[in-house]
């Protein structure tokens, strides 16, 4: 079996696709897709951007909200990743997103999106944002047993591989249990 080589590329799967969500200096929301963002420690998110809206933003505000972006709204969701504030300064609300403001951050939660991180910004440099993580909020409608259930919410990926969005998969195991039994 042999391997192929891509060279060096961002090429990690899955990736999931973050909605980041900030208002601007006259209280308009805004919402951006990113890919290149991960959780770096138990209270703390780490996202590559470039200069946009969204940056200038949350230096302004020095908060943000992270959604994870859904089956149902992926259009939506990618929509907001192709089209720049700074040349559609209402494509919040052309994605058909409607905003309600944090009770943590000054950032707004994404009503369409049902889950969310509401972070302040630690940092910005060298196109690299770490965030605060001060709560997680999520809808009713995607939690069973007291957590959100994935099945509900259904988060999508990205493949960088072929430029595709995919849905959730099934459950493959238990963390932290199944690895157990190789003891």
């Amino acid at each position: 079996m042999g391997r192929t080589n891509f060279g060096a590329k961002p090429l990690m799967l899955p990736q999931p696709v973050l909605i980041i969500g900030t208002y601007d200096e006259n209280e308009v929301p805004n919402a951006m897709n990113a890919a290149w963002g991960i959780t770096t420690d138990y209270k703390e998110i780490t996202i590559s951007l470039s200069e946009h809206k969204t940056t200038q933003n949350f230096m302004k505000r020095k908060a943000f909200t992270v959604s994870m972006a859904t089956e149902e709204f992926m259009k939506a969701c990618d929509y907001v990743g192709i089209v720049s504030a700074n040349d559609v300064p209402d494509k919040f609300s052309k994605a058909g997103f409607h905003a309600t403001k944090s009770e943590f951050v000054d950032a707004p939660l994404i009503d369409e999106l049902p889950m969310a991180l509401e972070c302040r910004v630690k940092s910005f440099n060298d196109g690299i944002l770490i965030g605060e993580i001060v709560n997680v909020s999520a809808d009713e409608s995607v939690i069973s047993d007291g957590n959100v259930d994935p099945k509900k919410l259904r988060p999508i990926i990205f493949d960088p591989c072929n430029n595709a969005y995919w849905g959730f998969g099934n459950k493959a195991g238990n963390a932290f249990r199944d690895g157990a039994e190789l003891k």
